[in-house]
């Protein structure tokens, strides 16, 4: 039978959304199932698809849908048995004032319904799956479908142990979009604490394309921070290969699929002290009070005050890749059984439009 696949929003630029629809729901990665996946040209063409296209493709057929990107049109509704959303996150819910308009009014609502009545999802983290409970039926089934992370960026970290051991000046770099919920401006406050505690001249570099809000404007006026926009891989690799610390100050994350692919720099890796950080980093993060910036800035250079600290997270960063990357590796096995076991029963099921039980 079809499993549809929506790949509506890839082609556009890529960001953690995009990525992790290329690495779990690929043709490749989704190997042996045969599925389908369903594409777009441009925002409205996308926007017609997931509202009204993929609905009829459901009325039209017995087919099975998997959604990886936004949440299911509530046109979707009556064939909830069918679907299964990926959810990377539950800001749409628990962080409205960071959303603009758009993301309300498209993203918010059918999130909340796809919660309410769908059987069943997947997600990314076991913190996202304890969030999420919160707001789903009580018998839904919600599957951890991990992304392995691989070295996007070819980045090296054999050469990053033999560095000087003093860092001057001190390199922060930071990934994502730039708007209120990735909260860069908590990382510049820390960095100018950083500048006045021991550690002059210490920037910060943030690589993400501009998005909704007044942070842009802010950061650009804080010295040491350079905003680089949106970046070719290219760039991106040698912006975190002369780096010394990634940094991440969000608000909160469903992952932070980020974090992981600066580790193959051998990073030092600080994060918010937040349960999804510690989950993402193990043993190998400094994990912060993003709203303490002077305490945040002494538990870096603490951090690097050690004359073996770069060798050191060297080592702690690979340590961590490989216990994800096995996790990644066991959630796979699971998900690709998940989907054949609902595409064999529905090979067996009367063709029906009605809502999920």
């Amino acid at each position: 039978m079809t499993i549809y696949v929506d790949h509506t929003h890839l082609g556009r630029h890529v960001t953690g959304l995009e990525r992790i629809t290329q690495e779990l729901f690929s043709v490749q990665a989704l190997a042996p199932l045969d599925v389908v996946p369903v594409t777009s040209r441009g925002t409205r063409q996308m926007i017609t698809t997931q509202t009204f296209g993929l609905p009829a493709r459901l009325a039209a057929s017995n087919a099975l849908l998997l959604c990886p990107g936004f949440p299911p049109s509530p046109l979707l509704r009556p064939f909830a048995a069918r679907v299964l959303p990926y959810i990377h996150d539950d800001f749409l819910i628990t962080r409205s004032a960071d959303l603009n308009i758009r993301a309300k009014l498209y993203m918010a609502a059918p999130f909340r319904i796809a919660l309410k009545n769908y059987p069943r999802f997947l997600t990314n983290s076991r913190d996202t799956q304890r969030k999420i409970s919160a707001y789903t039926r009580a018998d839904a089934e919600i599957t951890l479908y991990r992304p392995p992370v691989r070295n996007v960026f070819n980045l090296q970290s054999a050469t990053r142990s033999a560095r000087e051991v003093s860092a001057s000046p001190l390199r922060l770099v930071a990934l994502g979009t730039v708007e209120p919920r990735k909260n860069f401006v908590a990382a510049a406050h820390i960095v100018g604490a950083l500048r006045q505690h021991g550690f002059p001249g210490t920037t910060l570099d943030i690589v993400g394309r501009k998005g909704w809000g007044d942070d842009w404007a802010t950061l650009e006026r804080i010295p040491g921070v350079t905003l680089h926009g949106y970046q070719s891989s290219e760039n991106v690799t040698r912006l975190l290969d002369r780096a010394d610390i990634f940094i991440c100050t969000s608000h909160d994350e469903g992952l932070g699929l980020p974090l992981l692919e600066a580790q193959y720099a051998g990073l030092p890796v600080v994060a918010p002290n937040a349960a999804v950080f510690h989950e993402v980093l193990g043993n190998s993060g400094i994990f912060i009070d993003i709203a303490d910036h002077g305490g945040a800035a002494a538990q870096i250079g603490a951090a690097i005050a050690t004359p073996k600290w770069r060798p050191q997270y060297v080592a702690a960063a690979s340590q961590n890749l490989l216990r994800w990357n096995a996790l990644a590796a066991s959630d796979h096995d699971t998900v690709i059984e998940l989907i054949a076991d609902l595409a064999s029963a529905r090979r067996t099921a009367p063709k029906d439009n009605m809502v999920a039980r």
